[in-house]
């Protein structure tokens, strides 16, 4: 693909990709976090931001953090097949669906807030 002189590279692809797929996470847990949580209007939520994510081309991704992107969001598009349960498994189906969210956030800030404990009360024996 050129666009005067530029060539997308897959660095591009897979930044471009990565976004999408956070843009179609975050809608999506921000409407699970709702106090008024209607399964059915989430179910179209996410067929139209599932729309969006089409749009732009996958890749193969390696990190951690994105792998698991890429597993919430086909965690969050097996809902999409849910029909005719009752109440209480719609609210498993939320709560299970946040927990996972959760995890996600965890992954995501697992490299952030690295710290050494105890840096300056290191062991020196004098060897």
């Amino acid at each position: 693909m050129f666009i005067k002189g530029y060539t997308i590279n897959e660095k591009d692809i897979r930044l471009k990709y990565t976004r999408a797929l956070e843009k179609f996470v975050r809608s999506n847990i921000s409407y699970l976090k709702e106090p008024e949580f209607i399964f059915e209007v989430f179910q179209k939520r996410v067929k139209r931001t599932f729309e969006m994510l089409k749009k732009v081309q996958t890749i193969r991704l390696d990190s951690a953090y994105p792998m698991a992107l890429e597993n919430y969001v086909n965690l969050v598009l097996g809902v999409l097949h849910v029909e005719d349960i009752k109440q209480e498994e719609k609210n498993i189906i939320k709560e299970n669906l946040l927990k996972e969210a959760n995890l996600l956030h965890k992954e995501k800030n697992k490299t952030r807030y690295k710290k050494d404990k105890h840096k300056t009360k290191k062991f020196n024996d004098g060897y």
